[in-house]
């Protein structure tokens, strides 16, 4: 199933309940480009191989093609988040769960931001959702386990194989490059390094871009009334909105999260920018072929690290690193509670 460009305008002026829905997914995928979208590309402007302004525009051409291409070869990451929860068969009590779960990721990535901390939009995405699921059913039942063990395996995956394929590549580059002309190594890399970082916002294109669209659709067909569709196709207009959202939210705020990345937590050298890019880029394609729902902000940030450990352990500003650790620890219990509260009051005033 699936909805054309002018069935959804037409519904958006005449149903109030889906006009809230989509601005509040909208308000997330923003959120998302300032906060996730900018670690594809942290490492390009940190090394200067690209200023922020034409690294945002590459990161919205390919953040593009990633959510297009992928979701023709694979759109399971999409049904995974898609199929998270089970808010009942009341659509009117799911829509409103769903629109309290989009405003806790709002209220809790936004606060990230404002300490320039790169939260994961993806365990935001899913406490949110959980939490609220949990305030309409009364309890766990609304929760399909199968795929939150699908999530996380995810983040178990991001964050052990991010570090590990950012050590590998960077031992690789240096053990390629060791006897070579630096002058000459360091213009290659700074060449390289902007393939790299289009690698990067293709895979995350590929990984948020579908998770949001799984939400995106689930929004809609509860706003009709639909509560019991299991099958859909994402429609091309929906990857336009949702690439070109996701780009302004970048425009708009990512350099706070680039400097937290790309400068503050590893000073990279072009080559060291270029070997994080490639592995996360390869942790991300991995996961996305398997219809596994990562992180890309555990993937690229830690396959910084990894980078970094790679030339020496203390070339990491650990301090950086814990501060983000301890956002993402929080980022299930915080978003969780937000849209659990959120989805009583919600339902209350409704």
């Amino acid at each position: 199933m699936t909805i054309s460009l002018s069935e959804f305008l037409s519904q958006l002026t005449t149903n109030p309940l889906l006009a809230v829905t989509v601005i509040l997914t909208l308000g997330v995928i923003m959120v998302n480009g300032g906060t996730d979208a900018p670690n594809a590309i942290a490492t390009c402007v940190s090394t200067r191989a690209l200023s922020p302004r034409g690294a945002i525009l590459m990161a919205a051409v390919f953040n593009f093609l990633g959510v297009f291409v992928m979701t023709m070869v694979n759109a399971s990451v999409a049904a995974t988040i898609y199929n998270l929860v089970d808010f009942g068969g009341n659509t009117q009590a799911a829509v409103t769960a769903l629109c309290a779960a989009l405003v806790a990721i709002v209220v809790w990535s936004g606060t990230s931001w404002w300490f320039g901390l790169p939260t994961s939009e993806s365990h935001a995405l899913v406490a949110g959702l959980a939490g609220a699921a949990i305030a309409v059913h009364g309890g766990f039942g609304g929760i399909n386990g199968h795929e939150c063990m699908k999530v996380l395996y995810g983040i178990l995956f991001s964050t052990l194989m991010g570090f590990a394929f950012g050590w590998i590549s960077a031992k690789i580059v240096e053990g390629i490059c060791r006897n070579k002309d630096r002058r000459r190594t360091t213009g290659f890399f700074g060449n390289a390094q902007i393939a790299g970082g289009a690698a990067m916002a293709f895979m995350h294109g590929a990984q948020d871009g579908q998770k949001f669209m799984g939400v995106f659709m689930l929004g809609i067909f509860l706003a009709n009334g639909q509560a019991n569709v299991t099958d859909f196709r994402i429609p091309v207009w929906l990857m336009i909105l949702c690439s070109a959202t996701m780009a302004f939210g970048t425009s708009v705020g990512g350099y706070r999260i680039i400097k937290t990345v790309g400068m503050s937590m590893v000073k990279l050298e072009k080559y060291q920018g270029f070997a994080a890019d490639m592995a996360g880029a390869a942790c991300l394609l991995v996961s996305s072929l398997t219809g596994l729902p990562v992180s890309t902000t555990h993937t690229k940030t830690t396959a910084i690290m990894g980078v970094g450990a790679a030339r020496r352990v203390s070339s990491v500003n650990w301090g950086v690193v814990k501060d983000m650790c301890m956002t993402w620890v929080f980022a299930f219990p915080g978003c969780g509670l937000i849209g659990f509260f959120m989805a009583k009051l919600f339902m209350w005033l409704v």
